[in-house]
């Protein structure tokens, strides 16, 4: 098991912005943290050569948003509580097919 005492900690700001009828309007933003580099997540992902950077970057972000929103609400409800296993099982998965060496 990790030891999370040393892990630095990093933050990251999200600007979504919406194009309608060619305007652009910003629709939210907030900030997330963790210790996780992100952008080396995406780099590992993309050189495995399965899925493109786009859908690398979508995958990255998404895993780490739905994690910390089931780590933070896993007992409010059983929604989350009920799909908290399935779901660290999926990242789990995840990890371990990108940290895998690359098919030569």
């Amino acid at each position: 098991m990790d030891c999370k005492c040393n892990k630095q900690k990093r933050s990251y700001h999200m600007n979504i912005t919406e194009v309608e009828e060619g305007k652009i309007k910003e629709v939210m933003n907030f900030n997330f943290g963790g210790h996780h580099d992100l952008a080396r997540m995406v780099e590992m992902i993309t050189a495995k050569g399965d899925i493109s950077e786009k859908h690398a970057k979508e995958l990255v972000v998404g895993i780490r948003l739905i994690h910390h929103v089931l780590k933070k609400c896993a007992n409010d409800s059983a929604i989350y509580s009920d799909f908290y296993p399935v779901f660290e099982e999926f990242k789990k998965a995840v990890k371990e097919h990108y940290s895998a060496q690359k098919p030569q």
